[in-house]
């Protein structure tokens, strides 16, 4: 018997009593809805469980287009689809939608990859910070989740070319416009491996307000759970609202918000890594000598500082270059040998800590006059994250995004054409507070068979308060203005056309006095630039009537290159011949799309090319442009009434051109990398850095992009068997991939099986899943290019959930 307490925030213990209240108004209003019982619409999910695309998803340009209809790769994973399957976090959408295999950001999955590129995350299409690893980006609350490849429309800003992610939140109101009928609600508990407790709540429905129509819509979402890696758990508070109010028949008002407070920390997963390890799971154990010189139990920057633990000639080009001979004595473990690993023990102490507070508010006005949609669209995000990790990085957040948009919609209907346009000019202010510190970050002094001690524990910059490597204090400023038109004839051809100018002022300041190796009374450095830039977006398709439509689309788009935080530093403002912030960044796309069999078989295929580029400020090069070429395949078939299946495939080649054109890679070299070196144990006990050089003779000949496999399969299907119960199963084969850039370790390919079972009655459900069926033993690159030859994430084994549900 386990006893699981839950510690309720204040904002959680609000929740708990307007779902009290909730249910009690429910409770007393029963007895009149039982008597128009009959009069209730009751909304059942059967058949497509809203696989099909047909209903319209204006995440993609704003124009209500369908799935189907938009010229554009794109899927849409609807709230029945990740219940019947038990979806639990973004990584597991690549089994729904091509092209999204996301690489391990540490463990946590923050943002999806998109076409092997960092993608981005809206909030009702509205675009949120960037969170590529910050905090697990929750996905129970929506009611349907929309993925775009490709840039976002013009309308929406700048943004980055790979594709994103729009999380669309439960609301009162329909997809037809009508509000609940009557008041609706869960309550649903799930349990399952290592401790897993999460605890949901949902009430929704009309009401009225001064005489006027309104829906309202709660969701609150509690988790207390244990992990199967070591010194992991997850902790988390998820509270959610939307409202929707009628004012007058051409005045309505639609707000919300979204308050997610989550506790949990980083998993680099395994240090000291060599293909034998992947392999065999064979691990070489040794203790590095100490480093902490005044016994306070932690080695700090200044300790570091003082020995030479990065080898004779620190940095090494090509890595072949380091010899035996390179190594120092401090680099060498001590009491060497293997032993056998075990996936969970990952490079984790107790006090690591990912710590994420995050409020997102939307205040949108909609106003119809004659053929016109006027909508205002007022939006605020922010976060406080904080990230440590003993093995030697820390870093901070304190950011937050303010945005108001407005959009001028009207359509001209003449003869056999079809015209839709849109207006829109936008404002957007963002100010960040950004820290971090990586200098001295050691992966392989701790030997994983032991306890994080003093020999590898690392005083980190966010709790002395000094020596950061950035510590950037700012904000930006965008003023843009965009147009777009959709002309659409009656006998077949369709053009979707849009344009975007966009000027932003950034200032940004440096503080020196905290940086590392400052004495304190060093003055801040500033700097700001205004850049500015266009986008555009031009697409053309053509309706057959048997069903087919093909299509062309081409897209340059602005983007501003900003970091984890959102922050842009000092050093990337006014670099002559540079693009610094701002960049642009290009597509070529083309594909088809049908619907067939009295429209129950829905299929699209596309073949893209992108240019795209990135930031990181743990590489030499801070921005690395890449070329991304690709095919991507969607089958979604409503079989019959009871079965429903899904297939996808996505073949994908990302070449990093900066290391291309440079001839070499940045990274932290590896055990395998180092090929002159006789034993492994001479260096672990520090860390050595160099170049990893392209090119015939070495592993890596055409600058591939690691950790992206070149071949993902993928296969769905769910039978319902009309008397409640109902079965699914997911199939996703991937492709072996290199670990890190010079592709010296090579993770094997997989293929991984989950399988459910559940059951539905009038008013309780539940559901079984059974993820990684046939117990796979299978890896993720962790952040490739940089450290992907030095430790690499371990996949989760075989393991269930059980998700109990009762609706009201």
């Amino acid at each position: 018997m386990k006893n699981t307490t839950f510690k309720l925030s204040p904002l959680a213990k609000a929740l708990a009593v307007t779902t009290a209240v909730a249910l009690s108004t429910h409770a007393i209003a029963q007895e009149e809805n039982e008597v128009n019982e009959a009069d209730v619409e009751k909304i059942e999910v059967t058949g497509s469980l809203g696989s099909l695309p047909g209903q319209d998803v204006e995440s993609v340009f704003g124009f209500g287009k369908s799935i189907l209809e938009t010229p554009r790769s794109a899927s849409t994973i609807s709230q029945e689809q990740m219940e019947r399957f038990n979806v639990s976090d973004i990584d597991e959408l690549v089994a729904f939608a091509p092209g999204t295999f996301t690489q391990s950001f540490f463990g946590v999955a923050g943002s999806l990859d998109v076409r092997g590129t960092p993608g981005e995350t809206y909030f009702r299409g509205v675009k949120r910070l960037d969170n590529p690893g910050n905090y697990p980006t929750p996905i129970g609350a929506s009611s349907r989740i929309d993925i775009v490849r490709g840039p976002a429309s013009p309308i929406y800003g700048p943004s980055k070319i790979g594709g994103y992610l729009n999380f669309n939140p439960k609301s009162a109101r329909a997809s037809s416009g009508q509000y609940l009928k009557a008041p609706t609600g869960a309550l649903s508990y799930t349990t399952g491996s290592w401790d897993k407790s999460i605890l949901t709540a949902e009430v929704g429905g009309p009401s009225t307000i001064g005489g006027k129509d309104m829906g309202y819509y709660l969701y609150g979402e509690l988790e207390n759970s244990d992990s199967f890696y070591d010194n992991t758990q997850t902790d988390q508070t998820i509270l959610q609202a939307s409202f929707n109010i009628d004012v007058t028949d051409s005045l309505r008002f639609e707000f919300g918000g979204m308050y997610h407070d989550y506790d949990g920390n980083q998993v680099a997963g395994w240090n000291r890594l060599t293909q034998d390890l992947v392999d065999n799971g064979t691990y070489i154990t040794g203790t590095a000598l100490p480093l902490d010189t005044d016994g306070d139990g932690q080695i700090s920057h200044e300790e570091y500082g003082a020995v030479n633990i990065a080898g004779n000639s620190f940095f090494y080009v090509p890595a072949s270059a380091f010899t035996d001979d390179e190594a120092t004595e401090l680099m060498q473990l001590q009491n060497v040998g293997t032993t056998t690993l075990n996936a969970n023990q990952v490079l984790v102490a107790p006090d690591d800590q990912l710590g994420n507070e995050a409020i997102t508010l939307y205040f949108d006005t909609i106003y119809y006059s004659d053929n016109w949609e006027i909508r205002n669209q007022f939006f605020y995000d922010a976060y406080e994250n904080i990230n440590e990790n003993a093995y030697g990085f820390s870093q901070f957040h304190d950011s937050w995004v303010i945005e108001d948009k407005v959009i001028f919609a009207t359509e001209i209907e003449q003869d056999s054409l079809l015209a839709q346009f849109q207006f829109s000019p936008s404002i957007r202010y963002t100010d960040f507070e950004h820290g971090d510190d990586f200098t001295f970050e050691y992966f392989n002094r701790r030997d994983l068979t032991m306890p994080s001690s003093a020999l590898d524990r690392r005083l980190l910059s966010t709790r002395s308060g000094k020596n950061y490597d950035n510590y950037d204090v700012g904000n930006y400023l965008d003023l843009g203005i965009a147009a777009m038109t959709d002309l659409t004839w009656d006998w077949g051809l369709n053009l979707v056309l849009g344009v975007r100018y966009d000027t932003i002022d950034i200032e940004s300041t440096s503080r020196t006095d905290l940086l590392l190796g400052a004495t304190g009374d060093e003055t801040p450095i500033s700097a700001d630039e205004t850049v500015d830039g266009w986008s555009w977006n031009a697409s053309i398709s053509y309706e057959f009537e048997f069903g087919l439509i093909p299509y062309i689309t081409a897209a340059e788009q602005a983007t501003l290159v900003a970091g984890q935080g959102a922050e842009i530093g000092v050093g990337q403002l006014n670099q002559p011949g540079s693009s610094g912030a701002f960049d642009t960044s290009e597509l070529i796309e083309y594909g088809v799309k049908g619907s067939l069999l009295d429209d129950t078989l829905y299929f699209a295929l596309s073949a893209f090319e992108q240019e795209r580029t990135d930031f990181n400020t743990q590489n030499v090069v801070t921005n690395n442009t890449t070329n991304n070429k690709g095919t991507e395949f969607e089958l979604r078939w409503v079989v019959n009434e009871n079965l429903v299946v899904s297939a996808g495939y996505t073949n994908i080649k990302v070449i990093n051109l900066t290391a291309l054109e440079n001839g070499n890679q940045f990274g932290f070299l590896g055990a395998e990398d180092l090929v002159n070196l006789t034993d492994p144990s001479l260096v672990f006990g520090g860390n050595v850095i160099g170049l990893n050089l392209i090119g015939e003779g070495f592993n890596n000949t055409d600058g591939r992009k690691a950790g992206i496999p070149e071949n993902i399969y993928t296969l769905t299907a769910t039978y319902d068997f009309q008397n409640g119960y109902a079965a699914n199963v997911s199939v996703v084969d991937v492709d072996e991939v290199a670990s890190g850039f010079s592709a010296s370790v090579t993770l094997p390919s997989y293929t991984l099986v989950n399988a459910g079972m559940s059951y539905e009655a009038e008013d309780w459900s539940f559901n079984l899943t059974v993820k990684n069926l046939t117990d796979e033993r299978y890896f993720r690159s962790n952040f490739p290019d940089l450290f992907g030859s030095q430790i690499v994430l371990p996949e989760l084994p075989r393991h269930w959930n059980a998700k109990f549900t009762y609706k009201f």
